[in-house]
């Protein structure tokens, strides 16, 4: 047989490349829409070189998110809240891992560049969440602050959002937890810590690797390894209950680090410890798989074969009973050495439960009541 033409579009593919201060190095469709595109170079645009690194700067974008409600009720049997609040969707902090990624895809947005660089807040989170604290038939139960996407995300720091959240849960003396990897939660121990003192507040601190190189292109725009473990002492040293969250543990990635990264969360202040194996659902495979291949190329197929190991030959299952933990003789192992590591330490002996019974509603309408002679 005669060999087939070369296909002239081809050889003008635009390939997808690591971005200045990004995760992603492409924006692939969203498994929702119905048409997949490639960028070609036509010949009018120029070719991006390594001397060209303004053309790979991507600016953030941010749009309001108008949002009727603010308190997301929680189903999922393997998780340990039951309420959350996201202030944001979408997350700048651009980790390559992160399981929210795919949630873009509902918004009609990519789970590559265009989550870490379309980021949706909600200006009235406020607002909603007095009127929903007001409500009736509310009844408290703890919440979780940045249970998808990072609550105290580069945008927090000029917008505020978590800050107007925290400050009604102060007032209503609510009780709540946080998930962050940014120094920023320090800026709010002043609400934060005398929450801690009615036992009202809980953070954890996610705490992925001590290796500033691969924290750089692993999770491009969080805080430093060094800064987080400075902010879990501030935390602490301000009575506020940490967590360290060694999340997600990668197999062959940084899984290694474990047992470095629990010693120094504990040296740093935090008196319990949680970890979650990476999770790869939905379009986060495929960009998973591609941030290894340019950042890790010659790990990439052993991280991946030990993720299989853990999923029962996949890259991901979505079953509840082991998609936080993973199956498998080497996900056994990780486990193993974990407990054996909290334990050495000394972590989880006293277990706390944030304190609901005092809960005050806020005035309805946010309006005090009048008395009438």
């Amino acid at each position: 047989m005669p060999a087939a033409a070369p296909d002239p579009l081809a050889e003008n593919l635009i390939a997808d490349r690591a971005k200045a201060g990004r995760g992603a190095a492409g924006n692939p469709a969203g498994r929702y829409e119905r048409y997949a595109g490639q960028a070609i170079d036509d010949g009018w645009l120029r070719e991006l070189t390594e001397e060209d690194p303004d053309e790979e700067k991507i600016p953030t974008q941010l749009h309001i998110d108008t949002t009727r409600t603010i308190i997301n009720r929680i189903d999922s049997p393997d998780l340990p809240y039951m309420r959350s609040i996201n202030p944001y969707r979408g997350c700048e902090h651009g980790c390559i891992y992160c399981y929210a990624r795919p949630s873009h895809s509902w918004l009609g947005y990519s789970a590559g560049l265009d989550f870490e660089t379309q980021i949706f807040y909600k200006p009235d989170a406020a607002a909603l969440l007095r009127a929903e604290l007001a409500a009736k038939n509310y009844d408290p139960e703890p919440v979780t602050l940045g249970s998808n996407t990072d609550c105290y995300q580069p945008a927090e720091r000029r917008l505020k959002i978590t800050r107007s959240i925290l400050e009604v849960l102060h007032v209503c003396d609510h009780p709540l937890a946080i998930i962050t990897k940014s120094a920023l939660v320090a800026r709010d121990i002043d609400l934060l810590a005398p929450m801690a003192q009615k036992n009202l507040a809980h953070v954890s601190v996610s705490l992925t690797t001590l290796d500033p190189a691969l924290a750089r292109v692993m999770e491009p725009r969080a805080a430093a390894p060094w800064k987080r473990l400075a902010t879990i002492k501030a935390l602490a040293e301000a009575g506020i209950p940490v967590t360290v969250m060694t999340a997600p543990l990668i197999p062959g990635l940084n899984d290694m680090e474990m047992e470095r990264l629990l010693e120094a969360a504990w040296e740093a202040g935090a008196r319990a410890a949680h970890y979650t194996l990476v999770r790869l659902p939905y379009e986060l495979k495929d960009l998973f798989r591609q941030w290894l291949e340019t950042h890790r190329p010659g790990r990439a197929e052993h991280v991946l074969s030990l993720i299989r190991e853990t999923r029962g030959g996949k890259l991901y299952d979505a079953d509840y009973s082991q998609r936080r933990r993973g199956s498998g003789v080497y996900s056994d192992l990780i486990a193993s050495r974990f407990t054996l590591a909290k334990k050495r330490l000394g972590f989880d002996r006293e277990k706390r439960y944030l304190d609901k019974s005092r809960f005050r509603p806020p005035e309805r309408n946010g309006q005090m009541g009048f008395t009438f002679a």
